[in-house]
């Protein structure tokens, strides 16, 4: 169900994502062009992915479900223990909500580079307070377990950034090199047309 979802909103919003991307693409180029900044391609990609990635989490976030009803629940754990472990609907709302949000605090975490996990904490949560205060105002319900779920899903993306950070700064000097970045950069670069140009119906996978 979870990657259903997913699929389902690259589906929906694939004409508008080639037209953010294409557009952030020159603005980046003119901008390093500009002032002859020295480019680092992986960096680049990373950066251009996160920014899609934030997009496409806050257009599931938002999105009206026809058969969404409108709440308001402030009882922490009321609807995460509503679910039965293990089932279905346990997967798709308390461990898509974490998900959802572990990548989000990898990406705030690589860009800010805390120190400490306060940043991450308070942005995540007053990012996912702003989410529920949003979906209460277009028809969806405001929920506190689903802003104690992002929140969590957060500091696990913080914990990760503090993970990766420490096995690269330890591999070997082969293994930091960007040459070998930009190399994985441009295979999930052509995974990625080609997943593109069968939702456009170009071609058949």
């Amino acid at each position: 169900m979870f990657l259903e979802t997913i699929k389902e909103i690259l589906t929906d919003n694939y004409p508008i994502l080639i037209i953010f991307i294409i557009t952030l693409v020159l603005v980046r180029f003119f901008y390093l062009r500009t002032h002859h900044e020295k480019v680092v391609f992986y960096k680049e990609f990373l950066m251009i992915i996160s920014i899609c990635y934030i997009f496409l989490l806050f257009q599931l976030l938002t999105k009206v479900e026809m058969n969404s009803s409108s709440g308001f629940n402030i009882i922490p754990f009321q609807e995460i223990f509503r679910y039965e472990i293990g089932s279905r609907l346990f997967i798709y709302n308390v461990f898509g909500n974490i998900m959802a949000f572990v990548l989000f605090g990898l990406i705030i975490s690589s860009y800010i580079k805390p120190k400490t996990i306060v940043p991450p904490l308070i942005i995540s949560f007053l990012v996912s307070v702003t989410v529920e205060f949003v979906q209460l105002n277009i028809g969806r319900s405001f929920d506190v377990d689903d802003i104690i779920l992002n929140v969590l899903g957060g500091l696990i993306g913080f914990l990760l950034y503090i993970g990766f950070t420490a096995i690269k700064n330890h591999l070997p000097k082969v293994f930091q090199r960007d040459g070998l970045y930009n190399l994985i950069c441009l295979v999930i670069i052509v995974v990625i047309i080609f997943y593109i140009l069968n939702l456009m119906g170009v071609i058949n996978l």
